[in-house]
């Protein structure tokens, strides 16, 4: 292998690493799930390759727009040092670059699926882009992160439909839940940067209220969003399957606090990517399996 191809294979690797690219398994099956939703309707390619574009820019646009604006905190927290963004191996122009590029390509995609998923993009990236600045004035960081997430169902569902029907409410709902979830395992996350962040001036949760406060907002955070996905088969007329999958995202959601206490945070990260990630899964095999069974 020459020097110039492990060159860009050691670049790619730096941004993928600098991007968490593997996180986008967070968004993946509500977007999914947003879809199914939609259905019955005429499903086209752009639809489908359109969605994945979208999820996949607005994400990588998000985190490398994070990583840049945060290299200051980044660098000071032992956490987090060790990011390309901090050490140099992803430069703040490459960072600038993949923004700008994301966002373009967002954008076009939004415009190729639909005119109101266009007209909507610059909201969309608001959202996402916007959350990387709130923790310097609000511990609602962590409310807006949800909501960039919760933007995934409706965007899908959007993808499809192209407008904001009655059937766009369960929809939605999922959203709700996708926010509520999100903002819940986002401040068991920042547990690990509790001190740092109360010495950076930063705003969170865990900073605020401290560990056992943190553990009780997120624990209801996740019991609205039970709440919310509750809402969404009753709005959108799910059966059996569905409720099945209500059920074990309660049972995982409750084995996520089980592995996180004030006594022990040794499993935070488990808790974080495993159990969540496996939680977005089980609810889109359910809603799947439901809607299968009801159109087949």
């Amino acid at each position: 292998m020459t020097a110039q191809k492990r060159g860009l294979i050691g670049t790619l690797g730096s941004m993928l690493t600098l991007v968490r690219f593997s996180h986008t398994l967070f968004a993946l099956p509500w977007a999914a799930v947003g879809f199914l939703l939609a259905l019955p309707a005429v499903l086209e390619v752009r639809h489908g390759l359109g969605a994945l574009a979208c999820l996949i820019c607005a994400r990588t646009a998000a985190m490398a727009f994070n990583r840049l604006v945060d290299r200051r905190w980044d660098a000071s927290n032992p956490r987090t040092s060790s990011r390309p963004s901090v050490t140099g191996e992803v430069s703040v122009r490459a960072m600038v670059l993949l923004v700008v590029a994301s966002c373009a390509a967002f954008t076009a995609a939004a415009w190729w699926i639909n005119p109101l998923c266009g007209w909507l993009a610059p909201v969309a990236l608001t959202v996402v882009l916007g959350y990387s600045l709130t923790k310097r004035f609000t511990l609602a960081c962590h409310w807006v992160l949800g909501a960039g997430l919760g933007l995934a169902p409706v965007g899908a569902y959007l993808t499809v439909r192209g407008v904001f029907d009655e059937a766009s409410m369960a929809a939605i709902a999922i959203g709700v839940a996708v926010l509520c979830w999100t903002a819940g395992f986002d401040i068991l996350y920042a547990l690990a940067d509790m001190e740092h962040d109360r010495s950076a001036g930063l705003h969170s949760v865990p900073a605020r209220l401290g560990l056992r406060g943190a553990l009780v907002v997120a624990r209801c955070c996740h019991a609205a969003m039970v709440l919310a996905l509750v809402m969404a088969g009753l709005l959108g007329g799910l059966g059996p399957a569905y409720w099945c999958g209500v059920m074990i995202a309660a049972a995982l959601l409750m084995l996520e606090h089980r592995m996180v206490s004030p006594q022990d945070l040794s499993r935070l990260d488990v808790a974080f990517f495993r159990v969540n990630v496996a939680l977005g899964f089980v609810m889109l095999l359910a809603t799947g399996t439901d809607v299968w069974l009801r159109l087949a």
